[in-house]
């Protein structure tokens, strides 16, 4: 069965249909027909995979080296689910594989995630895709669009800026952080204000704002929740410029909002040319949502920004 693309929005995001994935690793052809889709829309949507932890862990492996440390194993604390250090737990279960109290330190730290950001953009070394598995949602007359995950089309919004603040915006460098988003995401929360979470004491990945998209050839703008600050502005000028341009580029003509429908659905994203949040809302913390990423370090000539060729850290959080 041949692989085709089915487009989902008109300007990215497409429902990859043919893959088998009971033959992973994939051949050299089909392989190569998935990273051409990618590149083209951003965003691949693969349905019932059937994938299990392993088979996941390689096809990500088929597109690049993967990111091998996870938040646990970085802040010495139990990863439930090790020994596979490749998947990143992007759950709503403790260590113990239960539902985690959703007023917990875990839950608001990931109130961050239900902002537009690019994956591990604060890390010495970027990622590339994020292969996103279900294994376990919420019934979906339940969570209705609460549950999914929303992209946005960075390379199209910066096409459409006003030239002007193509020009203005063009030379500048963003400090990327962690600590950043984590108090954007949850500004009313004394645990994100304390001095150990300060975002100006805590490690800074920097990165160029505007970018060629290296798989397209396409200029972008590289930006989301985890930008701090605009290196030779003052603070809030920055913030501001920052703001604006994360208003912009998440206008509803840029946003797709992917469901997941059942377990082994897989979507695929690139960071580099998309940003994401996770819908969240009431519901959340009373119904399980098992969900493991692998992530692909970016191979780009961008892909550690200004921070050297040599860095290597790894930032770790609740």
């Amino acid at each position: 069965m041949a692989i085709t693309f089915e487009p989902l929005h008109p300007t990215f995001v497409a429902e990859c249909k043919g893959v088998d994935f009971s033959k992973v690793p994939l051949s050299d052809e089909d392989l190569q027909t998935i990273k051409d889709g990618i590149a083209k829309y951003g965003v691949l949507i693969f349905r019932k995979t059937g994938l299990d932890n392993e088979r996941h862990i390689a096809f990500g492996r088929q597109l690049g080296p993967l990111d091998d440390v996870t938040p646990y194993n970085a802040l010495g604390r139990k990863n439930r689910l090790a020994p596979h250090d490749e998947l990143f737990d992007v759950s709503n279960l403790d260590e113990n594989g239960n539902l985690a109290p959703a007023t917990g330190t875990r839950a608001i730290f990931g109130k961050a995630n239900a902002l537009f950001h690019t994956d591990s953009s604060f890390n010495a070394r970027r990622a590339g895709l994020s292969l996103l598995l279900a294994h376990e949602v919420p019934p979906n007359d339940v969570y209705g669009q609460i549950g999914n995950t929303e992209f946005a089309d960075s390379r199209t919004a910066y096409a459409d800026l006003p030239e002007e603040t193509k020009e203005k915006i063009k030379d500048f460098v963003v400090d990327h952080t962690q600590l950043h988003s984590r108090r954007r995401g949850a500004p009313n929360e004394p645990l994100v204000w304390e001095d150990r979470f300060d975002p100006a004491k805590g490690p800074i990945s920097k990165h160029t704002l505007v970018q060629t998209h290296e798989r397209s050839g396409r200029p972008t703008m590289y930006v989301g929740a985890h930008c701090y600050r605009i290196e030779g502005l003052p603070l809030e000028e920055g913030q501001a410029i920052i703001d604006d341009l994360l208003k912009f580029s998440s206008q509803p003509k840029y946003v797709y909002s992917a469901s997941w429908k059942q377990p082994g659905d897989l979507i695929m994203w690139d960071n580099t040319a998309v940003q994401h949040r996770a819908v969240q809302g009431p519901v959340d913390g009373k119904f399980r949502r098992d969900m493991r990423r692998v992530t692909v370090h970016d191979d780009s000539k961008l892909c550690r920004g200004l921070n050297g060729d040599d860095a290597n850290w790894r930032v770790g959080l609740p």
